[in-house]
């Protein structure tokens, strides 16, 4: 489906991951997630993961949890690109995104010579794009480039911000959410997307699958219509 995504449409196959509680919480109030799902959930999620040319996610997560991002609980012998979203260019080179295996990409709207030069690398590469009307890192534009780089299906893997401006500008194809079967209370949000007027200006989606997976069920969605090719 990535294929033909980026030979149709001139960018990637986007599928957002989320893990959530059933009350949508994806962290407790303080930032903690680890771990919301079972260890099945887990190691399902590494291999959509595997599948996807690359991993995307934002520099709040970079900051916050600092993750890695690569496969590791299934096989694997290619890691997929490692992208960050970071309009000011605000990662630290010892960031584990950055790390090998694997390569990692950066978008940003700085041109700070002294900071790109800081984080390029033989496996780190800094791209910089145009800012979009608020100032921050034009997301259509990047998903662009990414179509242009080969890459077919992009996996999303990011906080409440990012999630929220990819959904607010139409930019997913497909959500995998996995529910866990307990409640969290005050938290973080699965996206950011404002308050809408009516039930009418709600971001509607549709079933394609439903699947238990140990403890905890995974949802595959789409936004009605959205091409299967």
């Amino acid at each position: 489906i990535g294929f033909f995504s980026r030979m149709l449409r001139g960018k990637p196959w986007l599928r957002m991951k989320v893990a959530a509680s059933l009350d949508g919480r994806t962290a407790l109030a303080d930032g903690t997630s680890q771990w919301i799902t079972g260890n099945a959930a887990r190691a399902d999620g590494h291999a959509w993961r595997k599948r996807a040319s690359a991993v995307l996610t934002g520099i709040g997560t970079v900051r916050d949890d600092d993750p890695r991002l690569d496969v590791r609980l299934v096989t694997t012998e290619v890691q997929p690109l490692r992208v960050v979203v970071d309009s000011r260019l605000e990662i630290s080179a010892a960031a584990r995104v950055l790390q090998p295996p694997g390569r990692a990409l950066v978008y940003t709207t700085s041109s700070d010579a002294a900071r790109v030069a800081a984080l390029a690398s033989d496996h780190v590469e800094v791209a910089l794009l145009a800012a979009d009307a608020s100032g921050k890192t034009d997301l259509a534009a990047m998903l662009a480039d990414l179509a242009r780089r080969g890459v077919n299906e992009l996996h999303v893997e990011a906080g409440e911000k990012l999630n929220g401006s990819l959904l607010r500008a139409g930019l997913v194809d497909e959500l995998l959410l996995y529910v866990a079967p307990r409640l969290l209370g005050e938290g973080r949000a699965v996206a950011s997307i404002g308050a809408v007027a009516g039930l009418g200006d709600s971001l509607d989606f549709e079933f394609i699958d439903v699947l238990r997976v140990g403890a905890d069920l995974r949802l595959r969605l789409r936004p009605p219509g959205r091409a299967e090719f």
